[in-house]
């Protein structure tokens, strides 16, 4: 159930957000669908470098840690850098990569919400290939800056608005999943 949330707050910031998802609402649902699926003959999918660079592996650490907060012992401090550690996280990668086809292709999709890859030129291996990896590295990044530097900000400030902005700011990932999660 916390995958669908993330997955209906991404497509509605898509539709409130992306004209072009907006254009591409209209016309027989299952038709346009089944057309939008295609395997990408390309790298590129037309998206900018932010997008598939940096927005495409946040969504998938969101969707990691979504995994990780149903996976006991995931979020233990005492956890470390450990071969249990690295174990975990590769799941969570796992899971990325089957929430990230899922948007790209699914039944609840970017090609069914939208059309992506009704236009060739929209489709390309980029973000079935960086989501998940890059997911783990900011999966892996967040929870190095959340053990060496948050807790550091923390232990500067009693503000509860400054060390919310910090936990917001430096875990982006988590904050999609929290916010996902309630």
């Amino acid at each position: 159930m916390d995958s669908l949330r993330l997955l209906a707050l991404e497509h509605t910031t898509r539709v409130a957000f992306q004209d072009k998802t907006r254009r591409e609402l209209g016309g027989r649902f299952f038709g346009d669908y089944k057309r939008s699926l295609r395997m990408p003959d390309t790298w590129d999918d037309g998206d900018g470098w932010a997008v598939n660079y940096v927005g495409h592996p946040i969504h998938g650490a969101a969707s990691g840690f979504i995994w990780l907060d149903h996976e006991d012992g995931s979020h233990d401090p005492r956890l470390g850098f450990s071969r249990a550690y690295w174990a975990s996280r590769g799941r969570a990668t796992g899971w990325a990569a089957v929430y990230s086809v899922q948007f790209e292709f699914g039944p609840l999709s970017e090609a069914s919400i939208g059309n992506v890859g009704l236009r060739q030129d929209t489709t390309g291996w980029v973000d079935h290939v960086v989501t998940p990896i890059g997911a783990l590295g900011f999966m892996v990044a967040e929870d190095a800056i959340d053990r060496y530097l948050i807790t550091r900000i923390e232990s500067w400030t009693g503000s509860r608005l400054m060390r919310a902005l910090a936990r917001m700011a430096l875990n982006p990932s988590r904050t999609m999943s929290n916010s996902a999660q309630g």
